[in-house]
């Protein structure tokens, strides 16, 4: 009888251990884990006025919930990708000095036409549609 409530007592103790620990852990692993947001489905977006772009430039623009970045080259040409490097998912720049759009990351590099020239990154950024429209500048989605 002595050995049953013995065991009754470290069953008892040992789940009431294994719940504190998994009370404590549940909301810590819950805090850690990023949230879901929902993907926003664009098909279009006007990104800025022609003229709030000079020659030899670059800007970071939301398309949805991803970066995009638009560029206007030295000869006035407007090109337009997905702003996420295809290495590790970082945000990429336009560098005027080297004319270059560069992943600071892990100084990944991609020419003008989005193509991966030198660094890490596996692959060409995704282009995007730029249509000019008066003075406003529109980028959508390559179908």
């Amino acid at each position: 009888m002595n050995q049953s409530r013995r065991s009754f007592l470290k069953y008892i103790l040992g789940g009431s251990l294994i719940a504190f620990i998994g009370a404590v852990l549940y909301p810590v692993i819950a805090f850690l884990k990023p949230p879901k947001s929902k993907s926003v489905e664009i098909s279009s977006i006007k990104v800025c006025k022609v003229n709030d772009l000079p020659n030899d430039s670059g800007l970071i623009f939301k398309f949805g919930n991803k970066p995009g970045i638009l560029v206007r080259t030295p000869k006035g040409d407007f090109r337009a990708f997905d702003a996420t490097c295809t290495h590790l998912d970082c945000t990429v720049q336009y560098k005027k000095d080297m004319g270059v759009i560069w992943c600071a990351c892990h100084n990944g590099k991609y020419d003008l036409n989005g193509r991966n020239i030198s660094g890490p990154p596996p692959r060409p950024l995704i282009p995007f549609k730029v249509i000019v429209q008066g003075d406003e500048i529109f980028v959508s989605k390559q179908l």
